[in-house]
């Protein structure tokens, strides 16, 4: 009986087999594309880690560099944007939205910074016009906890100054970086492409992924909690993002912080249906 069991499952393993590698390789020719465009907040809101220079969106230079980065991607032609805004707020989005479709948005008087500045409504609802599309997507998820400085408080207990050390000046060497950057007038298009580099989001998924498993004791775990939650918040926003994908969408755009979008990258990279196009390819 087990011969024959042996028999009659052993072929049944290698049609599945050559069956699954059939749809592999007709999945591989019809991989959807997601345009990646990791941005810093442009208002500053100072409630990452790292706290920066902030830098004028409004002037007249980064206005025109807004029109042609967003220009390069019409022609693009993304069918989709999804931008870092609550998915569970959608709704006021959307209003928001309609009002710059009608050219009435930024004729309001009373906008906070969030609203002048922000990349949804300065690069995102700019690329969605262009491109006539009757809805920009939310995306985040924000239901998570970050605790730094549990991590940083655990670190200290234990003395750990060479974690310490390295913590902080990773920090401190983003920070001076970018702040240079700003202080030399480095325009709007240099500064998103370094931030969008294979270096930062190799810095940025090492410093949350890796560095931070190393603080406090056998026994404290705040580390691989900040670990969690940032794998958390970020996968939930890439099954957000597929949840709203369609068949008909060969091409997406997602604009969002440059540490959400290299988690975004890692996810794509290990899903054989999708793959990731750089913004430095459609500007340049």
């Amino acid at each position: 009986m087990k011969k024959i069991l042996f028999v009659f499952v052993v072929p049944l393993l290698f049609c599945f087999n050559k069956e699954k590698n059939l749809v592999k390789t007709t999945q591989d020719t019809t991989k959807k594309e997601a345009l990646l465009i990791g941005t810093f907040h442009y208002d500053n809101p100072g409630v990452d880690v790292s706290k920066t220079k902030s830098f004028d969106i409004l002037n007249d230079k980064s206005q025109n560099e807004l029109d042609n980065i967003s220009d390069k991607i019409k022609v693009y032609n993304p069918s989709k944007i999804f931008v870092e805004w609550p998915y569970n707020e959608q709704k006021q989005l959307d209003s928001l939205y309609q009002l710059y479709l009608n050219d009435s948005y930024f004729s309001k008087d009373n906008l906070s910074d969030f609203y002048l500045k922000n990349e949804i409504f300065q690069l995102a609802f700019r690329v969605a016009k262009k491109n006539k599309h009757n809805k920009v997507y939310a995306m985040d998820y924000r239901e998570t906890n970050f605790p730094f400085n549990d991590v940083m408080n655990d670190v200290a207990k234990n003395n750990q100054t060479a974690l310490q050390s390295e913590i902080q000046k990773g920090i401190n060497k983003f920070t001076t970086e970018f702040d240079n950057k700003i202080d030399t007038g480095v325009s709007l298009t240099e500064l998103t492409l370094y931030l969008n580099s294979p270096k930062l989001r190799e810095f940025s998924n090492s410093f949350h992924n890796n560095i931070m498993l190393l603080a406090g004791d056998i026994n404290e775990f705040s580390g691989p909690l900040l670990t969690a939650e940032w794998f958390k918040r970020n996968l939930y926003m890439w099954s957000i993002i597929q949840k709203q994908v369609s068949n008909s969408d060969e091409r997406i755009m997602i604009l969002a912080g440059a540490s959400h979008i290299a988690m975004f990258e890692l996810f794509i990279k290990e899903n054989e249906n999708w793959q990731v196009k750089e913004l430095k390819e459609i500007i340049q």
